[in-house]
């Protein structure tokens, strides 16, 4: 499988990553080692995943999902052959977002321990701390690069002019850079990510990794109406897509997974690599078949018209997009 440099960092990755956020939520440890084994062996061996996955489970303190990856990777013995990002900064128990100096680096301590590594691939800041200086922040982060614990850093959940403001940062004062974003982005979800972020990560060079790329199942085509989430994990993410737009996306989804003989998802994830900027999304899988849809995106030739036909079924109303 063909691999794309992620930004400016010395990272090479397939075209989609796999979203770990799963990994002790709705599969348990041996169902994850078992999707992990069967994505290593098709080929897509970057994995992202985040301390506090999976905190919002009832029992679960955060750290699962990180602990589930560092066993698989020691079971088999497949470090070298992957790429693990993880984050740092949202609430696992201090009651605050966190990206102090001394928070970051007891937290990397305790993730590189439970995924039983001594260096993290890509370090994010998993949302914006508007509370601690970024001069701390990044200089923190020095410190871990230094120290070999950590290789290159990106972010999430920041807004563009935070964003600016902390490449800026980096340049005036010769601190670590932010190479990566981490962006919502998906079909559904355009503005923000077109609008404000595109801009600044075309200037600046940074790779981009969007999440909820198939809007929390609903680009997948599984979720047509609010009866279908019943009992559902993910109902709360998936009730806004319910709209004329949702079912309009829907409807080219459909169109063009019955052309290509594919899935909805695989359509959706096809869309998002074709997107400039964008160098990899992120998706998860729940069963062996989901991962068929990931092969599908990476194999199927989305003409200009099918693009065209997703990017129209997919404007909002003042078109005030790219």
């Amino acid at each position: 499988m063909d691999k794309y440099p992620l930004g400016n960092t010395d990272i090479q990755t397939p075209p989609i990553i796999f979203g770990g956020n799963v990994f002790g939520w709705t599969l348990d440890e041996q169902e994850s080692f078992r999707m992990l084994d069967d994505l290593l062996e098709a080929g897509f061996n970057t994995i992202d995943t985040a301390d506090i996955y999976s905190r919002w489970v009832d029992g679960n303190e955060g750290g699962v999902s990180e602990k589930i990856i560092g066993n698989w990777m020691a079971d088999r013995g497949v470090r070298e052959q992957v790429n693990i990002i993880t984050k740092v900064g949202k609430d696992m128990g201090q009651g605050h977002v966190d990206l102090t100096e001394p928070y970051i680096l007891d937290a990397v301590e305790d993730s590189l321990k439970r995924l039983q590594i001594e260096q993290i691939d890509l370090y994010l800041s998993h949302t914006d701390d508007k509370n601690t200086p970024m001069e701390e922040t990044l200089g923190a982060y020095q410190k871990l690069i230094e120290q070999g614990k950590v290789r290159n850093i990106g972010a999430s959940n920041f807004s563009a002019d935070r964003l600016k403001k902390a490449l800026n940062i980096s340049e005036k004062h010769d601190l670590p850079r932010y190479e990566v974003l981490q962006p919502e982005y998906n079909l559904y979800d355009r503005k923000k990510f077109e609008n404000e972020m595109f801009p600044v990560c075309k200037e600046q060079g940074l790779g981009v990794i969007p999440y909820f790329s198939l809007g929390s199942g609903f680009l997948t085509g599984k979720y047509r109406s609010e009866d279908d989430m019943a009992g559902q994990e993910r109902s709360d993410f998936v009730e806004k897509y319910f709209n004329e737009r949702g079912y309009r996306i829907l409807d080219a989804l459909d169109d063009i997974a019955e052309k290509h003989e594919i899935s909805q998802a695989g359509v959706a994830l096809a869309w998002l690599i074709n997107k400039p900027m964008v160098t990899a999304p992120i998706a998860s899988a729940t069963k062996e078949q989901h991962l068929e849809a990931f092969v599908e995106a990476v194999n199927v030739d989305l003409s200009d018209e099918d693009m065209q036909l997703l990017n129209e079924a997919s404007r909002y109303k003042d078109r005030a997009i790219r």
